[in-house]
């Protein structure tokens, strides 16, 4: 069994949008508005530094920014789990160290991108992470964007160490989620990553989710949590079918990110543009947001009851 606390992981954990300044610089008071936000929706916790966080695009001290002004506004109320995912393993270890000394209560990590690498390099990599922290360490599995598939036999032997706690899981099967779940055993957390199959997910042995879109409609994902929570599955599929909509409208933007970015400052958390290469929206696409905006509040309303 796992030293560690398990449930503390397991729900709706935001995979947090990072917040930047007319400039693009990092906006800690802005960052830590949103964070205070989230947190009285009712949410698990947050990620931060992921894909949808823009870690990728930020140098190291950017990231330790936004990780401490996220643990000043909400370490003691929220699950904070940073992703120290990085190019090269020195920068990683740096950012796990940081965030172990900041207050984070997990780390997780994809593998280390651009360079195609052989499944003992990747072991290797997260085994530097792992070894150097004190905290739980999540798997970061998202093929679609590194490169790496993450095997069977590597995940079995990951999840033999106590630390290693969970997959955080965005790759499109949920086959694979549930063979992972199986490798892993009960004592091993799965996390669902695709946010438009978190039903399917949940419904196939994940045991809560961590997403992107989350950001602009956690009550809905909440909603669907509590439906499959109650056993009432045609109600659960009826929101996740809602939120699939609403999902679709956000990927016909040029960005998911400058969409979601748009409707968080139609709601007053300011964010800033999302990082070059990724786009911001239009002015054209203004008024098309705002319908969006409205239709997501409309249903949120609607979830609360």
């Amino acid at each position: 069994m796992k030293s560690y606390n398990l449930e503390a992981f397991k729900g709706i954990i935001i995979a947090l949008y990072s917040s930047y300044d007319a400039e693009g610089n990092i906006d800690k008071e802005a960052a830590r508005k949103l964070a205070r936000h989230y947190a009285s929706t009712g949410v698990k916790g947050l990620y931060v530094g992921g894909s949808s966080g823009e870690g990728m695009l930020q140098s190291v001290e950017e990231r330790k920014q936004m990780l401490e002004a996220v643990i000043a506004e909400v370490g003691d109320e929220l699950t904070i789990i940073a992703h120290v995912g990085a190019p090269s393993t020195r920068d990683s270890v740096e950012l796990a160290v940081h965030a172990e000394l900041v207050g984070a209560h997990a780390v997780s990590a994809v593998p280390a991108i651009y360079y195609r690498l052989s499944p003992d390099s990747v072991e290797s990599h997260w085994q530097a992470i792992i070894d150097s922290t004190s905290l739980p360490f999540i798997i970061y599995h998202i093929p679609q964007t590194t490169g790496f598939q993450l095997s069977k036999s590597l995940l079995v032997k990951m999840a033999a160490q106590d630390k290693v706690i969970g997959v955080k899981i965005s790759a499109e099967s949920t086959f694979e989620l549930q063979q992972f779940k199986a490798a892993g055993g009960n004592d091993f957390l799965v996390l669902n990553g695709p946010d438009e199959q978190y039903l399917a997910g949940r419904s196939i042995g994940a045991d809560g989710g961590i997403g992107g879109t989350y950001g602009v409609m956690p009550e809905l994902f909440l909603k669907v949590e509590q439906c499959y929570g109650q056993g009432d599955m045609a109600e659960a599929q009826k929101w996740q079918f809602i939120i699939n909509d609403l999902i679709v409208e956000l990927l016909s933007f040029p960005s998911l990110y400058g969409a979601c970015k748009a409707i968080l400052s139609l709601r007053g958390f300011e964010t800033g543009q999302p990082r070059m290469p990724l786009l911001p929206i239009e002015a054209s696409d203004q008024d098309r947001v705002k319908a969006l905006n409205n239709r997501i509040l409309d249903y949120i309303l609607e979830a609360k009851g």
